[in-house]
């Protein structure tokens, strides 16, 4: 991984929230490439919930300022950053305060999830690429962990496919399973498209389940980790179907080499 720049973007990330498979693999993927040279940088939205003052949050105020447009809204963009001490990794947080102010992660008190998750994830998807743009960092491979951010494979191959410094980016997308029932506001369809992106190429959000958004995000992804031991069989069925490098289950022990050697001899090659 010597010099290798990975993007890593993310739903959940140790130790910010709670530890289940989507946050820990989060965590310990990019201190994997870290210990072993390469260049990371780790996005992941700044929930309400994520207790500021103890894990040394700050704004990073050359990076914020910008308008984000979401459903023909204009919704601001603020940028904060975090450290992982012992780690010494670095975390940019992507923050708004209609969309993350509250103090919960996906759902409210009852288990429902937000009706307004879809926009939330839109506006993850352009803020991480946005802010990634005002580095001026083209990461190799953009690795891609959660449903939360699950737009960004989309959005990267439609709505930025002319921005020249991710040109040569690769995606992968590690699926895990099942993280929500139901489905999200049943007019995404409309709010993805309103950004041009053909209507033809996501007809199966539609009906905005986890197993759709995660075919759609297969579906423009350039290679798959199966991060779980179980996988919806439509998501698998999905999967098998594509001639896209896939990476079988590893458990957690043992990913280091396995990931190493899918980056380098899949993904890069």
């Amino acid at each position: 991984m010597n010099g290798k720049k990975i993007l890593f973007v993310s739903s959940e990330l140790v130790p910010y929230l709670p530890e289940n498979e989507v946050s820990l693999m989060s965590y310990e993927a990019p201190r994997m490439v870290n210990s072993n040279g390469g260049q990371i940088r780790i996005f992941m939205p700044r929930y309400g919930n994520i207790n500021e003052r103890r894990h040394q949050l700050h704004e990073v105020i050359r990076l914020s300022g910008m308008n984000l447009v979401v459903n023909d809204m204009d919704m601001p963009l603020i940028i904060k950053v975090a450290s992982i001490p012992r780690e010494r990794i670095q975390v940019y947080f992507i923050d708004n305060e209609e969309y993350f102010k509250r103090k919960a992660t996906f759902t409210d008190k009852e288990g429902n999830l937000f009706p307004d998750n879809d926009q939330r994830a839109i506006f993850f998807a352009k803020g991480v690429m946005e802010t990634v743009k005002k580095l001026n960092w083209s990461p190799d491979i953009i690795h891609v962990h959660g449903w939360m951010a699950s737009l960004l494979p989309l959005y990267l191959k439609k709505y930025y496919a002319d921005e020249p410094l991710f040109a040569d980016s690769k995606i992968v997308l590690s699926v895990y399973g099942k993280t929500f029932e139901g489905e999200l506001d049943k007019n995404m369809l409309k709010k993805i498209t309103f950004d041009g992106i053909p209507e033809e190429e996501i007809t199966s959000l539609g009906s905005p389940t986890y197993n759709n958004l995660l075919k759609v995000a297969v579906d423009f992804s350039d290679a798959v980790i199966l991060a779980s031991e179980e996988i919806p069989e439509e998501l698998n069925s999905h999967i098998a179907n594509l001639q896209k490098p896939v990476l079988s289950y590893v458990p957690v022990q043992e990913f280091e080499e396995a990931y190493a050697n899918f980056y380098n001899t899949e993904v890069l090659k």
